[in-house]
């Protein structure tokens, strides 16, 4: 049996194919693939906070590498650009070009102390998931490419709060994205901000 693929609040469907990639044959529910991915994005960050002192995060390769990390034990597509288009994101034939760009425009911000590392943060994150590199899972990819670019500039990681569910909280996330869309960023700082501490972490 393979799991309900069906996905609320701006979650990405995925196609036949693509559910086809899952790798724990084991999985027959929509809990045990929580569960599974759960602990698969751990692991990714966990591997992201290991090669920050030798991978630039604001590079092609991290975004893609990462991807793989966060669920590459899950899903046999992890890390690889996805092969449909879908009701968001941008044509599938220019996401690696669209990718490129975002980490050129990032490595300008933090150059040139363009925006606060915050700001910057909650920038990459909304291109990315405008982007929409993969065929699931961007969101998430997206916030902890904001979080690890956070702690690279020695902050905290930002305090986006218990996103999986569909409540009030993610209906606020989704609204804010979307002001994002319109270039009005306001309610996408606020939120990702939160109670956000901006007190410098000290790299081990």
């Amino acid at each position: 049996m393979t799991p309900d693929t069906r996905v609320l609040d701006g979650a990405t469907p995925l196609d036949p194919d693509e559910s086809e990639g899952l790798i724990p044959r084991h999985i027959a529910t929509r809990g045990e693939l929580n569960e599974a991915e759960e602990a698969n994005i751990a692991r990714g960050f966990a591997w992201g906070l290991k090669v920050l002192r030798r991978r630039d995060v604001l590079s092609e390769s991290f975004v893609y590498d990462l991807h793989a990390r966060m669920f590459g034990d899950v899903w046999g597509w992890a890390g690889a650009v996805r092969r449909s288009n879908k009701n968001i994101g941008i044509d599938r034939f220019r996401v690696r070009m669209a990718v490129r760009d975002l980490m050129a425009d990032a490595a300008a911000w933090r150059e040139g102390s363009v925006y606060v590392p915050d700001e910057a943060a909650v920038r990459l994150h909304h291109r990315l998931v405008w982007i929409h590199p993969f065929p699931n899972g961007n969101g998430r990819h997206a916030r902890m490419m904001a979080d690890l670019y956070m702690v690279r500039e020695r902050r905290r990681p930002l305090p986006w709060g218990p996103l999986a569910d569909t409540g009030a909280l993610r209906a606020a996330y989704v609204s804010a994205l979307r002001a994002a869309d319109r270039d009005d960023y306001r309610p996408l700082l606020e939120f990702a901000r939160g109670s956000a501490r901006e007190r410098p972490v000290r790299q081990k």
